[in-house]
């Protein structure tokens, strides 16, 4: 009879226990998770203050947003005390290709998900003029899907033109105080 030692393959790896083992470091890195900042809304507003909210998302969605596509350029947020709610616009999310037939529309609204006393403290100061909500940033935290939003007043132009000019004085003195460290 022949032995079942050095037979090879499948056997032996069960047998001497050679089989690969799980890594119980199997978790993600908070690096592989997409962040998507709104840079734009930093340079056309003042942000006066920020807040997390949920986001309530379709599969199709989670998908796209984790292969690192999604635009927070032309969003908004709109403040309804009725049924209190917060509902995200125009942000684009697009369809996820495998999806197929059961894909998302990109830009159409979502809702976000907040407890009642926050929205209410965001639609006082949206009462504001001047003043509106806009996306800052879109992230997951765990498995769910977060939106900071920022409480933000309109610039003028020539606020931004400063922000320009400041930007570039800084940059300015940065490389003359590098350009001093080499000699």
């Amino acid at each position: 009879m022949i032995g079942f030692e050095g037979i090879g393959g499948w056997w032996d790896a069960i047998l001497w226990g050679v089989m690969a083992k799980k890594n119980k470091n199997n978790k993600k890195s908070k690096t592989d998770t997409p962040v998507f900042d709104n840079r734009r809304a930093r340079y056309d507003y003042f942000i006066e203050d920020t807040i997390e909210v949920g986001i309530v998302l379709e599969g199709s969605e989670v998908k796209s947003i984790r292969e690192g596509h999604c635009s927070l350029k032309e969003g908004f947020v709109t403040v309804d005390l009725e049924p209190h709610r917060l509902t995200l616009h125009q942000v684009d999310i697009p369809p996820y290709q495998p999806a197929g037939a059961l894909n998302h529309r990109p830009k159409r609204d979502r809702m976000l998900l907040a407890k009642k006393r926050e929205i209410e403290k965001l639609a006082r100061a949206v009462d504001v003029k001047g003043v509106t909500l806009v996306p800052l940033k879109l992230y997951f935290s765990g498995a769910h899907a977060k939106i900071s939003l920022a409480i933000a007043k309109g610039k003028a132009q020539h606020d931004k033109r400063n922000a320009i000019a400041d930007r570039e004085n800084q940059r300015d003195m940065q490389r003359a105080m590098s350009q001093r460290m080499k000699f």
